[in-house]
């Protein structure tokens, strides 16, 4: 296998690194990663991957990537148009996607918004949009608009000061549970020096809540629009956010899904990625 080497792409909102690695003259493999993560939780992987193409995406706000220009905020349907001028800028008119986590909910929807694109899907711990309460909305509504306003009328401050890298995992472990390693791994890839320690690459609008949510009902109308024979790898026991009853009623809107539970913890494919990998080969052979 190739060491992974840094690349750079263009979109239409602005440029984004990725890790690209594996075989090119191999079936082309975007990878997205979750909320607060970046390419490098897929690093893993990739001697279990060697065959293909694979491209992992640091998406927009994350890692080495960009972030949205200035008084705009991180709306889901522009990830779907990150990752479709991805695919044009590497020049792939039909590729496979991996997604982990919120990577899972934006390739999940890709797929159904844009099925030409999609050979296959290969998901970890994801299915379809983040929903919310449609009985909510109004609330939701109110409370993004005042703490958009809040993180505006701090703008020029400085960023916060983090003194050490051990500090920064302890962070990033309070945002999302996982093993310690797989933390640091993340957490290198998103700190840049300064002169009195560390300071975070991403975005601080990333943990901005947002404006809306679809309820229910419309995020399995776009799971019943996915055409790409699909692959759903989920951990148990399971995080709040993605129940086995509510996994179960999202697959049931997928025509060609095929689901597998595996033992471990929401970064399944850095804790496990022997058996992930092994699933995620046969999958993407078929």
């Amino acid at each position: 296998m190739s060491a992974a080497r840094e690349i750079t792409l263009a979109t239409g909102r602005g440029r984004l690194a990725a890790l690209r690695s594996g075989d090119p003259k191999g079936p082309k493999l975007l990878a997205l990663h979750g909320w607060l993560d970046n390419a490098a939780s897929f690093e893993p992987l990739l001697p279990e991957l060697a065959d293909v193409d694979l491209v992992a995406l640091d998406l927009a706000g994350h890692g080495a990537s960009e972030h949205r220009a200035t008084g705009y905020d991180y709306v889901y349907a522009d990830w779907v148009h990150d990752v479709i001028d991805v695919l044009d800028s590497l020049g792939w008119e039909r590729a496979d996607l991996l997604g982990h986590s919120m990577g899972a909910t934006i390739a999940s929807t890709v797929a159904a918004a844009a099925p030409e694109r999609v050979r296959r899907l290969a998901l970890i711990e994801g299915l379809g949009p983040l929903g919310g309460d449609a009985g909510a909305a109004g609330l939701r509504l109110r409370e993004a608009i005042a703490a958009r306003r809040a993180y505006e009328a701090r703008a020029g401050e400085p960023p916060r000061r983090i003194p050490t890298m051990a500090a920064a995992v302890t962070a990033r472990l309070m945002a999302t549970p996982m093993r310690v390693e797989d933390a640091e791994r993340i957490v290198d890839r998103n700190l840049q020096a300064t002169e009195d320690g560390f300071a975070w690459r991403s975005d601080p609008r990333l943990r901005l809540p947002s404006t809306l949510r679809l309820n229910e009902e419309a995020v399995q109308s776009i799971l019943r629009a996915i055409e790409a024979p699909t692959l759903l790898v989920a951990a148990t026991p399971s995080p709040s956010y993605f129940t086995p009853a509510q996994r179960a009623a999202r697959a049931a809107c997928v025509r060609d899904l095929r689901v597998e539970v595996l033992e471990g913890g929401h970064h399944l494919h850095m804790e496990h990625p022997a058996r992930v990998g092994a699933l995620l080969r046969d999958f993407l052979a078929g």
